[in-house]
């Protein structure tokens, strides 16, 4: 009975988390579509409008909220902004031609970041998520000098630890509740964006096999993206999270008086 139950809400838990990924496998779809299917314009080009065209069918058939397409925006610009600076200080490259590039960096990529806060606003919503003891001012500032940090190494000293090291600070003591099958559960903050670090370090593999970005080092061969690279995804993840809950729940987002302030989830 035990075994059964617990199998029970895995498929369940399995089942909410496939929703909320929605957007995430439709942006893998248009990439592997258009590694192996003739095209008649540019691929990074069909990429930017199989991306939009994607946003506004999720939008149009209710998939994604209004919320939820915001986020999408947001994150768009945050990731074009980091993809221009990065490609210009050659950490990765875009090598296919395109009429939708600027600055070496094609419009598309930045629908790969907003695929991760479309996740994380669906799962809120799909597993009814609440925080407690949610600190947003400590944990925004925190993420903040996670995200600086990934512009200011290339001049000064990498502060990535120190800056993980605060962000475990200001998340400390801070659960994640969520819903499964009317069974609540509950983890770590902090615990979560590793957990979702490392799928998409996961995703950034099949994302350069399939051409959507390369590294220096696979730009013969396709090798294995570094480890160091899940530590980078889990402190952006923590960047994603701060930018979607202020979207999502501003409101909520307020310290509450209570000794353990919670981010109810939306209605």
């Amino acid at each position: 009975m035990i075994v059964r139950r617990f199998v029970g809400q895995l498929l369940r838990f399995a089942w909410l988390e496939a929703r909320s990924c929605l957007f995430a496998v439709g942006v893998f779809g248009l990439l592997a579509v258009s590694s192996v299917v003739p095209l008649p314009v540019a691929r990074y080009d069909a990429l930017l409008l199989g991306c939009l065209a994607l946003t506004a069918v999720l939008w149009l058939t209710g998939v994604e909220t209004r919320r939820e397409v915001l986020v999408i925006c947001v994150f768009h610009l945050v990731g074009l902004a980091l993809e221009l600076f990065k490609i210009r200080m050659g950490s990765w490259s875009y090598p296919e031609e395109a009429l939708t590039k600027v600055a070496g960096v094609p419009l598309y990529s930045g629908f790969m970041y907003a695929a991760v806060g479309s996740y994380i606003c669906a799962a809120w919503r799909h597993l009814d998520l609440r925080l407690v003891g949610y600190r947003p001012v400590l944990t925004a500032v925190a993420a903040a000098a996670v995200y600086l940090n990934f512009f200011t190494h290339h001049f000064l000293p990498d502060l990535r630890l120190l800056a993980a090291a605060g962000l475990v600070a200001a998340t400390w003591r801070t659960w994640v509740h969520y819903t499964v099958g009317g069974t609540q559960y509950r983890m770590p903050l902090a615990v979560s964006f590793g957990l979702i670090g490392t799928f998409l370090w996961i995703a950034e593999n099949t994302a350069t096999f399939l051409g959507a970005w390369r590294y220096p080092d696979q730009a013969d061969v396709w090798r294995l993206v570094h480890l160091s690279k899940l530590g980078s995804w889990t402190l952006l993840v923590s960047v994603s999270f701060v930018l979607a809950a202020a979207i999502r729940h501003g409101r909520e987002a307020r310290p509450s008086s209570s000794p353990a302030p919670e981010l109810a989830s939306a209605a």
